[in-house]
């Protein structure tokens, strides 16, 4: 199982989306500073995540919601959460 993720910079503010196989062993890398596109953004946390058969699906979807209607459409699926001033 493959899974694509979202996640928040408590630092700040911005997100990140990513995929990986091991989801808990990759927030932990991104919260320790091992990943050069995130060290200066940590504390993270996880707020989206969807699971894929594949890396090939996942690598996909990944892509999609980079792009300007993913981010719309993680916009409008987590606008409950936005609304909460995060």
């Amino acid at each position: 199982m493959w899974y694509v993720y979202l996640l928040l910079s408590l630092k700040i503010h911005q997100w990140y989306t990513g995929s990986t196989k091991d989801l808990r062993k990759r927030i932990l890398n991104h919260n320790e500073k091992k990943n050069k596109s995130t060290k200066f953004g940590a504390p993270w946390k996880l707020i989206y995540y969807e699971a894929c058969l594949s890396r090939e699906d996942a690598r996909a979807r990944e892509k999609y919601l980079k792009s300007g209607m993913g981010k719309r459409y993680l916009k409008n699926r987590l606008k409950f959460f936005f609304a909460k001033g995060f």
